[in-house]
């Protein structure tokens, strides 16, 4: 994902300006080491369920004073560096905008995406 794109995107539809205050990202790369014990990681699988990615992507773009909601998850075999997921959520304010970004990746990665790492 482009991020500077995807944001110009969004701020081409002429209800953006009366609805959005803050947009925040996040962009999700492949460590170099385990969470669970900072072991080496040389490569990550990743599997998307997609259709459950757009079902979350559609809950959270209905929350209260969101504007937009659009994600980009990556799937294969990825490298330490590569890009893994991106959230961009646009809304009114940052009280409504902050928790719809921290749920929906907590979400995301319990129920829609699967990892297994090789350690190094």
């Amino acid at each position: 994902m482009d991020i500077s794109k995807t944001i110009a995107e969004l701020k081409k539809d002429p209800s953006f300006v009366e609805n959005v205050g803050m947009v925040l990202v996040h962009n999700g790369v492949v460590r170099a080491w385990s969470r669970k014990d900072r072991r080496g990681v040389s490569s990550i699988a990743i599997r998307v369920d997609r259709e459950r990615l757009e079902q979350l992507r559609q809950e959270y773009e209905r929350k209260p004073g969101i504007f937009r909601v659009v994600v980009e998850a990556h799937e294969g075999d990825l490298k330490p560096g590569d890009d893994v997921l991106f959230i961009v959520v646009a809304g009114d304010i940052r009280e409504h905008v902050k928790p719809v970004l921290s749920d929906l990746l907590d979400r995301i990665k319990a129920e829609a995406v699967s990892k297994s790492e090789a350690i190094s």
